[in-house]
């Protein structure tokens, strides 16, 4: 492990940043989906309702040359990212196995605001990777870009042409000078997340030597362009040799530690590692093993499972049988404490799946004491199983015997099956569906409800306690494909990728907005946000009404009741001082404050710091 940094440049770029800076009116736009699964944690949790799924509100593509193999696309495409002004930023892929730019297009109706081109190179691959940016707190889009650098901008909701910064994690000065090199050695090979202080942490693959000599390994990039680097070598003690091709860093609830996987150039034995975020100095390493064999667990270069860190400092990790086939090649979903000792029972799917977190409040008629529940993609292949192809919500502190395998698993709360039969299963598999088509899912706790697409070319809305499919939207065709993510804008409008294609979805009615929602009934932004000690909350209501204010988790938990009454209509302002109801400091982390008076809510999101 070594500290890189970039002081040479350091004057050059505080220059170069003032001049942007300057040049530009416009606010930072505070990400509404900023990354993998929504958040640093991944969590898949929305902090608006979902609209209906009534029609295709506008379309466009994310690859101008796709590669079908066998009538499949075996490509990740990256999730799209929405800022709270309402913009959706996404990766184009421009040729047919690389070449992308990044497009800017507004929610209301796909114009283009902006876009640029970067020239970032895949690394090498049998399914084509993922290439996610993100968006950090404070308004800033990163793009891979080669030789293992970093596009910026910033601006995000600014029509107009944006002109992007580079920024390199081993020093913007040691990059000028052997650019040829470093563009020919090292490629981005995960997802970009950032922390809260908009610190940035990603994967990366040398292909050939290189001048610095930097091999496989975890990058990271503070906000003022200094780097550190740690190889996959050191963070594993010597197990593993790189990070895991598109496993989305997650951090820690209070940001101290980061977790991603590794492996070999096999898949097997695959290994999750849990590093110190002030260093990257090694806190923790798993070996998930195979339940059934005990052997090492497998972590497939063609997936993109990443994990996923729950409100109580829980891992989840979804790994692939050893050997492969194992478990009818559904893989198992790991859970582990914050320092990676394990906590309990798999699930029983974890192949290329990021779980989702679902609030116990979703489901009113659950009883169990688990504080939350796990959404998780369950297929069952036919071939191997019987092609029901399913979605799960888990309980992880209780357990079922799996009828397959006989192993102890998590426990099923709800299980729901695609609707379309598979035309290819063969007339042993009867009720063989298609699968559902999911990386993340999106987790609407207002409606109760988790937004999924499926191989038959739809978009569906589950909802969790009556365990039905109340609503489906037909985008195209049915497809065999890599499995794609869905997500929630800042206005409820929801976003899924089939058949290489952007599709934006909602209600009917262009003013309906999002369920709940009223013009009449606003909660600002809060200022300062993110915050240290105290945070200011502005609600506008109307007319008089009955009014709750409250702090929840991102589980939905309660934490805090700042107002509980009758309000007159017109302005009025709150203080949160990160307290809970009983005056105890709250652990940093992402919590939502939900203004509700009659049958009206509104919500934001808020980012504590220390």
């Amino acid at each position: 492990m070594f500290e890189l940094s970039a002081r040479l440049t350091a004057r050059c770029r505080a220059l170069r940043l003032a001049v942007l800076l300057a040049c530009t009116s416009a606010s930072p736009a505070a990400a509404a989906w900023l990354t993998h699964g929504g958040d640093a944690q991944h969590t898949g949790v929305s902090t608006v309702p979902a609209q209906p799924l009534q029609v295709i509100k506008w379309q466009t593509p994310v690859d101008l040359a796709p590669q079908y193999s066998g009538g499949n696309l075996l490509v990740h495409y990256g999730t799209p990212l929405v800022t709270e002004g309402n913009t959706v930023l996404f990766p184009v892929k421009t040729g047919p196995t690389g070449g992308f730019r990044v497009e800017a297009r507004a929610a209301a109706n796909g114009a283009l605001r902006w876009q640029f081109d970067t020239d970032y190179t895949l690394p090498p691959y049998s399914w084509l990777p993922s290439v996610t940016p993100v968006i950090t707190p404070k308004g800033r889009y990163y793009v891979p870009a080669a030789g293992g650098t970093l596009l910026w901008t910033s601006a995000l909701d600014a029509p107009g042409p944006h002109e992007p910064m580079r920024v390199a994690f081993y020093g913007d000065a040691a990059y000028a000078n052997n650019a040829a090199a470093m563009n020919a050695s090292l490629r981005i090979s995960t997802p970009i997340t950032s922390a809260g202080d908009g610190t940035l942490y990603f994967g990366v693959r040398a292909i050939t030597n290189n001048p610095l000599g930097i091999m496989n390994g975890l990058a990271s990039v503070r906000p003022d362009g200094s780097g550190r680097f740690v190889t996959a070598l050191a963070a594993s003690g010597g197990l593993a040799s790189e990070i895991a091709m598109n496993c989305a860093p997650a951090l820690s609830r209070d940001g101290s530690l980061v977790y991603v996987a590794a492996r070999g150039t096999s898949s097997s034995p695959g290994y999750l590692l849990a590093l110190r975020t002030a260093d990257l100095s090694t806190r923790a390493v798993a070996s998930p093993l195979d339940p059934v064999t005990g052997l090492g667990s497998s972590i497939s270069a063609n997936g993109t499972a990443s994990p996923m860190v729950a409100p109580d400092g829980r891992v989840f990790f979804g790994v692939l049988g050893t050997p492969f086939g194992t478990n009818a090649s559904r893989g198992w979903l790991m859970q582990y404490d914050s320092v990676l000792v394990s906590t309990g029972a798999p699930g029983a799917f974890g192949w290329d799946i990021t779980p989702s977190l679902v609030p116990r409040s979703m489901l009113p008629s659950y009883t169990g004491t688990a504080p939350y529940l796990i959404m998780d993609k369950y297929n069952f292949y036919a071939g191997a199983g019987d092609g029901v192809n399913k979605l799960a919500i888990l309980d992880p502190d209780d357990t079922q015997v799996d009828a397959f395998t006989g192993v102890i698993v998590m426990k099923e709360i709800r299980i729901i099956a695609g609707v379309t039969p598979d035309p290819n299963a063969g007339p042993e598999y009867p009720n063989a569906v298609l699968e559902w088509c999911v990386n993340t899912s999106a987790v609407d706790p207002y409606t109760g409800s988790v937004i999924s697409g499926s191989e038959d070319g739809r978009l569906y809305r589950w909802h969790l306690d009556s365990n039905t499919l109340p609503e489906a939207i037909t985008l195209a065709t049915e497809l065999g494909q890599a499995y794609t993510p869905s997500m929630i804008g800042p206005d409820g409008q929801v976003y899924t990728i089939h058949n290489s294609t952007l599709y934006a979805v909602g209600a009917a009615v262009t003013n309906a907005g999002p369920p709940l929602s009223n013009p009449g009934v606003q909660l600002a932004r809060p200022q300062p946000n993110p915050f240290t000690r105290a945070t200011q909350l502005r609600f506008d209501l109307a007319q008089s009404g009955f009014v709750t204010l409250e702090v929840v988790d991102v589980a939905g938990q309660h934490v805090a009741t700042l107002w509980s009454g009758q309000a007159a209509a017109g302005p009025h302002r709150v203080r949160w001082d990160g307290r809970d109801d009983r005056g105890a400091l709250r652990d940093v982390g992402v919590y939502f404050v939900r203004l509700v008076t009659g049958p009206h809510m509104r919500s934001q999101k808020l980012l504590l710091l220390r």
